[in-house]
């Protein structure tokens, strides 16, 4: 009755369509889910209709509907999302904490102490652990002193008792292409109620009837959920949602927390990961490929232009377009993701094509005999619809990445913001600053006599 009160909570929220839901795992055991997991998928309704048409509200309103319910541990995410996490680590969640040792009780207090300090990090959503859950069992001890005196073994009786309770095979009804399996099993009243089931008789060594209860006692225990297993050692897992910051930043911030509040005794160990691995491994990767994009930027800069000093000052519009895509993603309230990473890289590239454009004039009008001065003013007037348009475009044709909602504005929406943002200031720093960095170390200082050398090589009448 749980999930059909949970479901019921949820579709209290008036943006809440309706709720499909899935009890336990698959048919074929692929699944890592258990049987007292439950995935509900949550089918809105349009955007138009929602009273405030924010998703972070929305998920702040399911939490608070669900909330009521005691004894549920819930979580909100994605389809893709959950699946991915899942593949990662076998676990769901942003972050999962996985606390590897041998004494399931010991396990089972760790795990709650780091449940506790992670909880207590800003930008915890949902923090939960299923390892230090219990639930009543019913667990049957043998007789064998009994069970020896009616001719029976305990390994018959076991199979008896299994077999009243699952079933035995029996055999298979071939029709057609169908082929259907007999299961012989107990009536459904042994199942439900255990004084009914100790009273059931089994057939004895003797030729005789023998009740279950002269042969075995049942008795109430109180175990673990489940007992998880990763490279032959047992393991608790914690897991957490991050909300309402970045989640590279979290997990620092999270591996401090439990670093300072919970001591692990020899032989246990910590092992962290989840979605934030994917970030982690990315940001490795871009710290090696940026630098090497920026030292072949400059090479082709250097053997179009033919000048060190030109080469430096167009790279020096890649710091103005990292300001403007890091303002940007702080106005938008986003953090740093693997997209907007991607976006500071095509936006690298654009500010570099701008500064280009502008510089590779300036030389034009330079040789045509301009003086330096009205170099920088023409060339900056001339050049300015083209830089305008090549800005432009760019950023025109995110704009609808900008505003997008459907699946995938996740990915799309930073990378716009980045390129958005950092087009702004780039395009505004290399029309009004690059001209007068141009003029002031564009070229290289001459000597006297070297300028008079070439003044009587264009005018030789002058001597």
């Amino acid at each position: 009755m749980r999930p059909i009160c949970a479901f019921s909570a949820l579709e209290k929220v008036p943006e809440v369509d309706h709720v499909v839901a899935r009890v336990g795992s698959d048919e074929l055991g692929l699944d890592p889910m258990s049987p007292n997991d439950t995935d509900a998928f949550l089918v809105l309704k349009p955007k138009d209709q929602w009273r405030v048409p924010n998703k972070e509200w929305l998920l702040q309103q399911l939490r608070e509907a669900m909330a009521e319910l005691p004894g549920v541990e819930f979580a909100f995410t994605q389809p893709i999302e959950m699946r991915t996490s899942e593949m990662l680590t076998g676990a769901r969640g942003d972050l999962a904490v996985k606390i590897f040792g041998s004494d399931l009780k010991q396990l089972a207090d760790l795990a709650g102490r780091v449940q506790a300090a992670i909880a207590g990090v800003k930008g915890a959503s949902e923090v939960f652990t299923a390892s230090n859950d219990t639930v009543e069992y019913l667990q049957i001890d043998m007789d064998r002193l009994t069970a020896g005196r009616t001719g029976l073994s305990v390994t018959r009786i076991e199979d008896e008792l299994r077999a009243l309770l699952e079933g035995a095979p029996a055999g298979i009804v071939a029709e057609a292409q169908k082929r259907t399996n007999i299961v012989i099993r107990g009536p459904e009243t042994l199942r439900k109620t255990p004084e009914l089931f100790m009273q059931s008789q089994l057939a004895a060594g003797d030729g005789g009837l023998v009740r279950i209860g002269d042969v075995a006692r049942l008795r109430r225990t109180v175990g673990l959920v489940k007992v998880d297993r990763e490279n032959a050692s047992r393991f608790a897992i914690v897991q957490a949602y991050v909300s309402g910051r970045d989640l590279v930043g979290f997990v620092e911030d999270a591996q401090k927390a439990v670093a300072t509040a919970v001591e692990f005794p020899p032989g246990y160990r910590l092992v962290w990961g989840g979605e934030f691995e994917n970030q982690r491994r990315a940001a490795a990767r871009l710290a090696i490929v940026v630098p090497i994009a920026l030292v072949l930027i400059f090479l082709v800069l250097f053997a179009t232009l033919r000048s060190v000093r030109q080469a430096v000052l167009i790279l020096a519009n890649v710091p103005f377009a990292l300001i403007g895509g890091v303002l940007a993603l702080w106005l938008a309230s986003e953090y740093l993701s693997v997209p907007a990473s991607v976006g500071f890289i095509a936006l690298l590239g654009i500010a570099v094509l701008n500064g280009l454009v502008l510089v590779s004039y300036f030389n034009q009008l330079l040789i045509g005999g301009m003086p330096l001065d009205q170099v920088v003013f023409e060339g900056s007037v001339r050049r300015l619809r083209p830089v305008l348009m090549t800005a432009s475009i760019a950023a025109f044709g995110l704009v609808p990445l900008l505003f997008a909602s459907g699946p995938g504005s996740e990915i799309q929406k930073p990378l716009a913001i980045v390129v958005i943002g950092g087009l702004i200031t780039s395009t505004a720093l290399t029309l009004v600053l690059l001209p007068i960095l141009f003029r002031r170390f564009g070229l290289a200082a001459k000597s006297p006599s070297s300028e008079t050398r070439s003044l009587s090589w264009i005018n030789p009448l002058a001597s």
